[in-house]
């Protein structure tokens, strides 16, 4: 670790014996080693909770609770922990807009959730049913009859973010320029690459934006530029803000977890004949691999101090809220590291609290249908002999996924 970052500067607040120098979900590594039934359970032998001093993007030190009682009570906690500043991408470029609604706190967070909730509605997302199956076919009839497919490259990446873009108003020709920003912002330990890929995004989104206040259009962005909260409109930060999130959400989250879904699937034949045999189930079976393939690292920092757990949280102190720790907590879930399809899992893969994910209900029907149509048209499939699975390690998701069949 060393190599990588500076030597970190421990706090005075934190116990020496919390502190875990190897802690292993770090922005910019990768592992060959299993992430849940290895990594995670080895977490879970230890304490409640930990001091990580590279967890936080750009190998920052931060808190590290692994069970699910704590994540909820601080996820719920916006006195004490904020969510404002929980990336690091605006103060990187020297510039003063957050990741909206998902960086704001009470009392600001409501009044713009509520603009932003009609976009995002089940019935809204249950219009976009057909063209995401199409879309989904489409993908999985192109590689099909080859008998096998790089499943992140040919899939996961491509079908998800064609819908997102659409959603977007953004040209699927520029598809491989935002998946290189994309990695570079949430796969890459490098800050100056981070900082640069971030400058990228925001130009071509202020650009974006511009356009559709000459050119309205039937997109997000144009909704972002229309639409008021109370009865102004959003200030420029704030329209950046807004498609920020959704540029990051869009682009990755979705494609993440169908990866590590499908990794799964792949090396445990009993649940995939399953899900073939029963289609109807594919929607609890996603909740309880959700669970125990948590992907996701959010944070939040600590603002005024406070205890929890016989820990002493001290202002500025970072949090790290980790999906994966929480879904694989032994005192949330009997026996975690069992994948039981009919568990019906109450997991936080898409948030907890007033930041419950925004597109939720956008991904659970991409998900969903990306695995009624490759079970419906794919053969039983396998990983490929002899792969071993890469594993980016903050976002987890694997780096390719060979499938055969």
């Amino acid at each position: 670790m060393n190599m990588m970052f500076p030597e970190p500067v421990i706090p005075a607040h934190v116990p020496p014996e919390l502190v875990k120098p190897d802690f292993p979900f770090i922005f910019g590594l990768t592992t060959d080693r299993d992430p849940f039934n290895d990594l995670a359970a080895s977490i879970h032998e230890g304490p409640d909770i930990i001091y990580a001093p590279f967890a936080y993007p750009g190998g920052q030190p931060a808190w590290v609770p692994r069970r699910m009682e704590t994540l909820r009570t601080i996820y719920l906690d916006t006195e004490h922990f904020s969510s404002t500043d929980f990336s690091p991408f605006s103060k990187l470029i020297g510039a003063n807009w957050i990741n909206s609604p998902a960086e704001l706190d009470p009392p600001a967070h409501g009044p713009f959730r509520q603009m932003v909730n009609p976009a995002f509605t089940p019935k809204a997302m249950a219009a976009l049913e057909d063209k995401i199956r199409v879309y989904a076919a489409e993908y999985v009839d192109a590689f099909a009859a080859k008998g096998e497919c790089e499943f992140m490259a040919d899939f996961a990446f491509e079908f998800p973010i064609k819908v997102f873009m659409d959603l977007m108003g953004l040209p699927h020709d520029r598809v491989a320029e935002f998946m290189d920003w994309e990695m570079n912002l949430l796969h890459n330990h490098d800050l100056s690459k981070i900082a640069a890929a971030t400058q990228k995004v925001v130009d071509y989104l202020a650009e974006e934006i511009e356009d559709r206040r000459q050119n309205p259009r039937d997109d997000l962005i144009t909704f972002g530029v229309n639409n008021k909260i109370g009865d102004r409109p959003l200030t420029q930060d704030e329209l950046i803000g807004f498609m920020f999130n959704l540029f990051i959400g869009g682009l990755d989250t979705v494609s993440t977890n169908m990866g590590l879904q499908f990794w799964h699937l792949a090396t445990h034949a009993d649940d995939q004949a399953r899900l073939r045999a029963h289609p109807s189930e594919i929607p609890h079976a996603i909740d309880e691999l959700m669970r125990a393939y948590g992907a996701v690292t959010t944070f939040r920092t600590c603002r005024k101090e406070t205890e929890i757990a016989g820990i002493r949280f001290m202002p500025g102190d970072k949090v790290a809220m980790s999906t994966t720790l929480a879904g694989r907590d032994p005192a949330e879930f009997d026996n975690p590291a069992d994948v039981r399809l009919d568990r019906k899992p109450r997991h936080v893969g898409f948030g907890f609290g007033i930041h419950t994910c925004i597109g939720m209900h956008l991904a659970r029907r991409e998900l969903r249908i990306a695995m009624e149509e490759f079970l419906a048209r794919v053969p039983a499939f396998k990983l490929k002999p002899d792969h071993t699975v890469v594993c980016h390690m903050g976002m987890i998701q694997p780096v390719a996924l060979p499938l055969v069949w």
